[in-house]
């Protein structure tokens, strides 16, 4: 009767420390974790040519591009995402903080060993304590497997394993920022080559009419019925506008090399030919309310992943104040021969330790310290961003209108300044006016028109810039980017979105 009870006293024994291993094992000792909370307005205070986004209006996509109607542009940005160097090197980026997971997450498995071992023994002669009787030579053969496991009592492994998802996540935001900041400077690069294309394409129709001119001026010379200095002065108009149109062709050619590059293309032999008229307009951008900024932004989303894993350290810190106890247990056969398989060459053993630091001099407590202040470090860093965001947007948004309303009021201004030249051009070729106010006339209609193209090239920079501050065509409030993949802030299932792009364990 005693044995029996002595067997359920030791039966019950064991299932109040797996009932105690179990409960230990749920102990968390990070804080709760909620995203932050940011006052934010009701809707952009800046006007500009966007549409204001309701639940019909499509958000923008991942081929933001395609809003500028352009085949080489969309072409050149298809490359990129294939070919572009960077890029390639940020996704290996997401990689290493991907495979960081999986690393943490073997932290909570148990740890299997096998091994084997095969040995001739030979003992000295002269062995302190040596008998006389052999053998002095043996044989020791042997196999046996080990097992060990550190069970998570205090929840540090499982806050490592959150703090490396959310790591990763964080990770895979800054791709998606490195992907769309390669894009939207390969596109302003792109209008701004396409811009130069128009001012060469202006000085050319201007060096046209300064060649008529010269003309002019050297046939009212021959008659004798205009001065030297006419000719000079329009000799020196022509030759300014050349030197300023060879310098408009040695920027683009710098420019033509800049998209190369960034298309992922090697830019010797690469040419794009010249656009004289650019057709490309400015498009309207979606523009949802302030809020949704917060998941269309990857820098957002990344900034709030590092709070989230910043967070999990703190648990990681406090765990460390607790026991650390690990379970093992090893068995296996040792013989002197290669007989091993016989009951008498077991062996095993099972066994737990223990190991609780006393005395450290204070490193726990400046860790736990540590992460504290590195959890409010990037909160403040999470506000920041969020802040430099609102503000890209609105620099952009009243840009936008700004340069809208000055286009306008350039267009009138260029054909006032064209009207002038043709009145004085025939003022003086009926000998009524003095060649001087023919060269100021073509100055001023040639630098209106200059400051017409670079009007209308940085409206296409601006509205770039807008879609870029406003997160392009990513997207993680519904945990679906644009092109379906998953994407969500508030869990562990951030995962960079385009082409080619790897996917976290």
């Amino acid at each position: 009767m005693n044995g029996i009870t002595f067997k359920r006293a030791h039966s019950c024994a064991l299932a109040m420390l797996g009932s105690m291993a179990m409960l230990l094992s749920g102990c968390d000792f990070a804080p709760l974790y909620h995203s932050p909370d940011m006052a934010l307005p009701a809707q952009y205070s800046g006007l500009g040519p966007f549409v204001r986004a309701t639940p019909d209006t499509p958000a923008l996509t991942e081929h933001w591009w395609t809003l500028y109607q352009d085949n080489t542009l969309n072409g050149l940005e298809q490359h990129l995402n294939d070919a572009n160097p960077d890029l390639a090197a940020a996704i290996e980026t997401y990689e290493q903080a991907a495979a960081l997971t999986g690393e943490a997450r073997a932290g909570l498995m148990p740890q299997l060993g096998l091994g084997a071992g095969l040995s001739r023994n030979k003992e000295s002669e002269h062995t302190l304590f040596h008998t006389d009787e052999p053998p002095y030579e043996e044989q020791s053969t042997s196999v046996g497997a080990a097992i060990s496991w550190l069970p998570d009592f205090w929840g540090s492994a499982r806050n490592r394993l959150r703090m490396a998802q959310r790591n990763a996540q964080a990770s895979a935001a800054d791709l998606a920022a490195a992907r769309l900041g390669l894009e939207t400077q390969l596109a302003s690069n792109y209008m701004a080559m396409r811009g130069l294309d128009a001012e060469h394409a202006a000085y050319q129709r201007a060096i046209a009419l300064y060649r008529n001119a010269l003309t002019i001026t050297q046939m009212r010379l021959a008659d004798k019925i205009a001065a030297g200095i006419d000719v000079a002065r329009a000799q020196n108009q022509l030759a300014s506008a050349q030197a300023a149109d060879t310098e408009v062709l040695a920027q683009r050619a710098v420019l033509e090399h800049a998209v190369a590059v960034l298309a992922g293309i090697n830019p010797i032999g690469f040419h794009l030919p010249s656009v004289a008229d650019n057709q490309i307009a400015v498009p309207a951008v979606p523009l949802a309310v302030p809020s949704v900024l917060l998941q269309r932004r990857p820098d957002i989303a990344a900034a709030e992943r590092r709070m989230a894993a910043a967070n999990a350290r703190i648990g990681i810190a406090r765990a460390a104040f607790f026991p650390s106890i690990t379970l093992g247990a090893s068995g296996g056969l040792a013989a002197t021969s290669w007989q091993l398989a016989s009951l008498p060459n077991t062996l095993w053993a099972v066994g737990a330790s223990l190991m609780q630091p006393v005395i450290d001099g204070g490193l726990r407590r400046a860790r736990l310290k540590a992460s504290w202040a590195q959890f409010a470090q990037t909160g403040d860093q999470y506000r920041a961003v969020v802040l430099r965001a609102f503000r890209e947007v609105e620099d952009n948004i009243s840009l936008s209108d700004r340069l809208a309303q000055e286009t306008a009021e350039q267009t009138t201004a260029l054909h006032a300044a064209q009207r002038v030249q043709d009145m004085a051009l025939t003022l003086y070729t009926g000998g009524i006016d003095n060649y001087l106010n023919v060269t100021v006339a073509q100055i001023a209609a040639l630098e209106a028109e200059i400051a017409s193209v670079k009007l209308q090239t940085r409206r296409l920079q601006t509205s770039i810039a807008l879609i870029a501050a406003l997160g392009g065509g990513w997207d993680s409030v519904s945990g679906v980017s644009t092109n379906g993949t998953t994407g969500n802030t508030t869990s562990d299932t951030i995962r960079p979105t385009g082409t080619h792009l790897p996917h976290s364990p």
